[in-house]
């Protein structure tokens, strides 16, 4: 698992109500128990932790993630746009 991932996971299960430490990619976001605006709190953190901006819109709750794999996956997309403009 690269550090991106493990960051990602550790911001994930900050969001998680109860101790889950045992994330996988195939989990999803609502059954852990992250709701919408748990996944909005979550995207702030994201941001804030790898200086990136994360597109979703801010007038709806819903988000484009379903499962960890995703939040992941966004993450490591948006890091390798911006490193490439750089």
């Amino acid at each position: 698992m690269s550090d991106v991932a493990a960051e990602v996971i550790a911001i994930i299960a900050k969001r998680i109500p109860g101790q889950k430490d045992d994330l996988n990619p195939a989990d999803k976001l609502t059954e852990l128990g992250i709701e919408s605006i748990d996944a909005i709190d979550m995207i702030f953190d994201l941001e804030e932790k790898f200086d990136i901006e994360i597109p979703y819109n801010a007038n709806s709750a819903q988000t484009d993630f379903s499962t960890v794999g995703d939040v992941v996956r966004a993450i490591e997309q948006v890091l390798a746009r911006k490193a490439a403009s750089a």
